[in-house]
C-alpha cells in the first residue's frame, strides 16, 4: 500500500524547501509554508531564491508542481496538514547558544492553529533538550494533550548536495516518545532506501551535534597536520590519501585548506560547547576544533604577507562562499581573509559565480572591495590572488595566461586545488600549506 500524507513545512530554507520538495517527489501532499511573502512568491513561480543543484529543477517538475505549493498563511497550512515539519533557522547568540525564537514563535502558531492530530517533527537543528522543552511547551498552550505528538527528525544534508543527500540518506533519525508517531513518520519515509535510528529527543539531537562536530574535527585535525607537513617538507595530499585509505577513518573532511565555515559547522560546534558548559561538562577537544579552524586565515595571510612587497596591497580574491555549488556566504573564511586584508590593501576584488555586485556582499558600499565579472578584471595589475572556493571554473584558469594581467604572479591557494609543479612552471609563484618540498 503506498501511503499518501499531508505534510506542512514550516521554514523555506535550504533544509525546508529541500524537504518539501523531495516528500513531493515521493507522492505526498506538501504545503511550503513560510512568514516571507516575496520567497513565497518565487517558490510558487519555481524560482529557487538561492542556489542550490537541482532544486530549482525538482521544483519545475510537473509532477511535483501538482502535489507541492506554497503559501504565507501558516494557520491554514497548519491546519490542513497532518504532519508538521519545523525548518526554521536557529543562529547562534553573541555566546554560542542558539537563539530558538524562531522555533517558539512557530510553536505559539501551531497551539493557536491546531485543529486536529499532529505529528510535529522538528527538522532544524536545536540544542539538546529543546524537543522535550517543546511538547512540554505546547501541553501547557493546548488543551487536548492528544493532539499532537513531537518527534525530532534532524537533518545531514550538504549543502550543494541537498537533493541527493535527501533522497539517499545514509541513516534517518527519528526520536520521540510516542511509538504511534515514529511510526508514521517511517511510513512517510518508507520509499526510501535507508537505515533508521528510532530513539528518544535527546539521542536524535545529540547525533546531530556529534555528527557536524566530528566532521569539523576532522577538518580542523588535517588543517593541523598541514602544518606539520608546511614545517617538514611533507605532502599534505599525500598524507590525506594515505589516512583516508584506512577504512576506519576514511577519505571525506580529509582536505586542509582555510577552514570550515557555513550555517552548520561553526554554529553546531559553538552551541555544543555551550551546552556542555552549562550541564558541567569539559570540552576540550570541541574548543580546539573550534580554535584550529579559527587560526587557520591567519595561518595562510602571513605566508602571504612573507612574499608581498610594501603595503597597501591590490588582491583578487577568487570565490566569497564557504564552499562551492552554493551562495551561502555564512561564516565563510574567505569573508574573514578579506576582513584581516582590508586594513592593509588599496582595493580586493572578488570573483565569484553567484555574485554580480557588491550588494550581494558583506561590504555594499566599501570603495576598497570590487565585485568582478571575469578573470582578466579579477586579475589586473594585483599583487597577489587567493584561491578561497574550489568552484570548478577556476580550475580551468589558464595561469599561462593569466599571469600577464597581474602586477606580481602569486597564488595562494587557500585550498590546494592547482598542481605545484604546474603552476611553477607557468611561472607562478605558488603558495600553499604543506604541499612538500
Amino acid at each position: 500500500m503506498k501511503w499518501i500524507m499531508k505534510v506542512t513545512v514550516i521554514g523555506s530554507g535550504y533544509v525546508g524547501t529541500t524537504t518539501a520538495a523531495v516528500l513531493a517527489a515521493l507522492g505526498h501532499h506538501v504545503i511550503g509554508a513560510d512568514v516571507d511573502s516575496a520567497k513565497v512568491k518565487k517558490l510558487s513561480a519555481g524560482i529557487l531564491p538561492f542556489v542550490e543543484p537541482g532544486l530549482d529543477k525538482m521544483l519545475n517538475d510537473k509532477n511535483i508542481r501538482g502535489t507541492l505549493k506554497f503559501t504565507d498563511q501558516i494557520k491554514e497550512a497548519i491546519q490542513a496538514s497532518d504532519i508538521l515539519f519545523i525548518a526554521v533557522g536557529t543562529p547562534s547568540r553573541e555566546d554560542g547558544t542558539a537563539d530558538l525564537k524562531y522555533l517558539r514563535s512557530v510553536a505559539d502558531t501551531i497551539a493557536a492553529s491546531i485543529n486536529d492530530y499532529k505529528v510535529i517533527v522538528t527538522k532544524s537543528t536545536v540544542p539538546i533538550g529543546t524537543n522535550r522543552w517543546l511538547s512540554d511547551y505546547l501541553r501547557k498552550k493546548i488543551s487536548d494533550h492528544t493532539l499532537f505528538d513531537v518527534i525530532s527528525n534532524p537533518e545531514f544534508l550538504r549543502e550543494g548536495h541537498a537533493v541527493y543527500d535527501t533522497l539517499n540518506p545514509d541513516r534517518i533519525v527519528i526520536g520521540g516518545n510516542s511509538q504511534n508517531a515514529i511510526t508514521i513518520i517511517k511510513k512517510l519515509y518508507r520509499q526510501l532506501n535507508s537505515k533508521y535510528v528510532l530513539c528518544d529527543w535527546e539521542t536524535a539531537e545529540l547525533i546531530k551535534y556529534a555528527s557536524n562536530a566530528y566532521l569539523a574535527a576532522k577538518i580542523s585535525f588535517i588543517n593541523e597536520i598541514a602544518q606539520i607537513a608546511e614545517k617538514t617538507g611533507a605532502d599534505i595530499l599525500q598524507v590525506a590519501y594515505g589516512v583516508g585509505l584506512d577504512s576506519r577513518i576514511g577519505p571525506e573532511f580529509l582536505k586542509s585548506g582555510i577552514g570550515y565555515g557555513g550555517s552548520c559547522f561553526p554554529k553546531d560546534v559553538k552551541a555544543l560547547i555551550s551546552t556542555a558548559d552549562l550541564i558541567g561538562v569539559k570540552t576540550h577537544i570541541l574548543k580546539e576544533i573550534e580554535s584550529v579552524n579559527e587560526a587557520m586565515p591567519d595561518v595562510y595571510l602571513e605566508k602571504l604577507a612573507a612574499s608581498l612587497k610594501k603595503e597597501p596591497w591590490t588582491i583578487s580574491i577568487l570565490g566569497l562562499t564557504f564552499k562551492p555549488e552554493t551562495d551561502d556566504q555564512r561564516e565563510s573564511p574567505a569573508i574573514k581573509i578579506v576582513n584581516k586584508l582590508l586594513p592593509v590593501c588599496k582595493e580586493i576584488r572578488i570573483l565569484d559565480p553567484t555574485i554580480q555586485s557588491n550588494l550581494q556582499t558583506p561590504w555594499p558600499h566599501d570603495s576598497k572591495v570590487k565585485v568582478c565579472q571575469t578573470i582578466k578584471e579579477t586579475l589586473v595589475r594585483t599583487d597577489a590572488a587567493i584561491l578561497c572556493t574550489a568552484w570548478d571554473t577556476f580550475t580551468g584558469i589558464d595561469w599561462n595566461k593569466a599571469k600577464d594581467f597581474m602586477e606580481n604572479p602569486i597564488l595562494l591557494d587557500g585550498r590546494n586545488i592547482y598542481d605545484p609543479n604546474i603552476m611553477k612552471a607557468a611561472g607562478i609563484t605558488y603558495l600553499a600549506l604543506g604541499r612538500g618540498n
